[in-house]
């Protein structure tokens, strides 16, 4: 190991906390200190098939409304 100490993850469960001891706490905080709780990482979602076909289909719709907006605004200063 070269003298280099290994790190285990441990993954801890979840502790038992009411809901009316979180929102005591969450109450408690300053806005920055509540803000730094609640933030997390959150991974990207991958998506499948028709999610991704829809969300293509918005892309070229908003692509051809910015083309009409364009075009109108071009005849409208003609």
């Amino acid at each position: 190991m070269c003298g280099k100490q290994e790190k285990v993850m441990v993954k801890k469960e979840p502790s038992l906390i009411s809901s009316s001891d979180q929102s005591l706490v969450l109450a408690s905080l300053e806005h920055d200190q509540l803000a730094r709780a609640k933030k997390h990482f959150i991974p990207r979602r991958h998506l499948k098939g028709p999610e991704l076909l829809v969300l293509w289909a918005l892309r070229l719709y908003l692509l051809f409304m910015m083309a009409v907006v364009g075009y109108q605004v071009w005849a409208a200063v003609r």
